[in-house]
């Protein structure tokens, strides 16, 4: 083998390798995205429920007064 072929044979080699790797990233990248995309439902499912429970909690509006040891 000349070479230029082992050469050509050894960048094929990193070339695969590297194929891999980029899908094993994608792959991951997806599951993250995934995993982001279902705590961001979460987080504004929580979000709606506080709000839901400020607007039925019913008082006022302005902020309650600090405790008298302040």
């Amino acid at each position: 083998m000349s070479d230029i072929e082992s050469r050509v044979e050894a960048l094929e080699v990193r070339v695969a390798y590297q194929d891999q790797v980029i899908e094993d990233l994608n792959q991951t990248v997806i599951a993250q995205w995934k995993l982001i995309d279902s705590l961001r439902r979460q987080f504004n499912e929580l979000l709606d429920r506080v709000q839901e429970v400020e607007d039925n909690a019913g008082g006022t509006s302005t902020p309650e007064p600090p405790p008298p040891h302040y």
